[in-house]
């Protein structure tokens, strides 16, 4: 019975989250387009058909880390957002909490919620790819990668709303965590060309594994079973811390 809660309580939070794209989905796919067009523009276009990254056009190099970033910023905000509007404003969140549905069970609806959102995201910057000549190996541990990614910062997600105390503190929380990664992390250049000490401080954060490891699908080759891990600890911390924080403000 449990586990049939479990199970109904993830796929209730699909549901709504399918409702919320359903309703949306020309909004969505625009906004998913015009930063990732913008780098490829400025990026690709302009430094892609000139510029090497070791043996490696530049927009080979960049095409994976445009998909890291984008799936980690599509998942974030389509979790962080919504569940930080439902708990200060539409106060609909406090439904959640009383009701039968077992917390873990919503808060891994919410991570598939915001991942599968970030699949979509990441799909549509492949197709955006082919125009500007970038040549990728896709296989199945492509996707799985960018479906890990996502969920990562779709937790991450869950924890800032559940944290936040304002709706100005999600848009901080993405100046000062999300940004920084966006631009650092193996996305834009590679992690040899900056300072040993800030290489090692980069290399502890989420994406810069999401990054390396969809570049060395990517290349033809495998991803380093280690960021693989080190993505999915990041993942269940998230999603215990953001468990653990939900129980004590509930018990308040």
């Amino acid at each position: 019975m449990e586990t049939k809660m479990f199970f109904h309580g993830i796929l209730t939070v699909l549901w709504e989250k399918w409702v919320d794209f359903k309703f949306e989905w020309k909004k969505i796919t625009a906004s998913a387009l015009v930063s990732p067009m913008l780098y490829m523009i400025a990026l690709g276009w302009g430094l892609g058909s000139t510029s090497t990254v070791t043996d490696r056009p530049y927009i080979d190099f960049l095409v994976p880390g445009i998909l890291a970033l984008t799936t980690m910023n599509t998942s974030f905000s389509a979790v962080a957002q919504p569940l930080n509007v439902q708990r200060l404003f539409e106060h609909s969140f406090d439904h959640i909490i009383i009701s039968p549905t077992p917390m873990p069970a919503y808060i891994v609806g919410q991570m598939l919620g915001g991942a599968l959102r970030g699949m979509y995201s990441g799909i549509l910057i492949l197709l955006l790819s082919i125009p500007f000549g970038a040549t990728m190996h896709l296989s199945v541990s492509f996707f799985l990668v960018m479906l890990l990614n996502g969920l990562t910062f779709g937790a991450l997600g869950v924890l800032a709303a559940i944290l936040a105390t304002t709706h100005a503190d999600i848009a901080r929380f993405s100046t000062f965590a999300i940004l920084p990664m966006t631009f650092l992390c193996n996305t834009f250049f590679p992690l040899e060309r900056v300072p040993r000490l800030i290489q090692i401080l980069i290399s502890i954060l989420p994406l810069t594994h999401a990054s390396g490891s969809l570049r060395a699908i990517a290349y033809g080759g495998n991803p380093n079973p280690l960021s693989l891990l080190i993505l999915l600890l990041y993942a269940v911390v998230f999603m215990i811390v953001a468990n653990v924080v939900i129980i004590r403000r509930k018990n308040l």
